[in-house]
């Protein structure tokens, strides 16, 4: 599955909450699925098949808006697309609200055969340097979440014949990381690309 790249211990990285910090390597299957012509559904497995989180959100609308659920329906993010061109923008809030947590940017160049976003947490007001940055690959699906240098995170897709309209990801969380923070740049970024 993954081979981690080497790393040094890091604190705790809480961006949506504590209670989404695991102090130990987490592996997370992310099953994504279109249902019809109406909706998108996105279901966060465990190790053990049950479900931590589910993202729910319309399949045709103009500016997009994603909301992460709890596995009793209580809303944990809203993510939603701040304005339509060609240099997307993505603002996040805790529940349903208007308490921002953090923005996502696409990075573009006229070139560029990498996916690239900048993260700006809400309490970096100069928004001058990211907090985090994702990298990534548009073939394969796959990108990595890096705090300064260090890689805290790492997507891959899994293909498999006959999924049509179905998408399915591992997530590798490394210990102290916010999972629900990974997940919804999962979310963002496909629905970038």
């Amino acid at each position: 599955m993954f081979v981690p790249e080497v790393r040094h211990p890091t604190a705790s990285t809480s961006i949506v909450g504590e209670e989404f910090c695991f102090p130990y390597l987490v592996d997370l299957t992310v099953k994504k699925k279109n249902i019809g012509f109406s909706s998108k559904h996105v279901n966060v497995l465990d190790d053990n098949g049950s479900t931590l989180v589910q993202v729910e959100g319309g399949f045709w609308q103009f500016k997009k808006k994603r909301t992460m659920y709890d596995p009793v329906g209580a809303p944990i993010i809203t993510m939603r697309q701040k304005k339509v061109s060609w240099r997307q923008e993505w603002i996040v809030h805790r529940g349903d609200g208007d308490n921002l947590l953090y923005t996502v940017v696409q990075q573009t160049s006229p070139i560029q055969l990498k996916t690239q976003l900048q993260v700006f947490l809400a309490s970096n007001l100069t928004a001058q340097i990211c907090d985090f940055r994702v990298v990534g690959s548009y073939l394969s699906q796959s990108f990595k979440v890096y705090k300064g240098d260090t890689v805290i995170a790492e997507v891959k897709q899994r293909f498999k014949l006959g999924s049509l309209g179905k998408e399915i990801f591992e997530a590798r969380i490394y210990p102290g990381i916010d999972y629900v923070f990974i997940v919804s740049l999962l979310v963002i970024l496909n629905e970038i690309d």
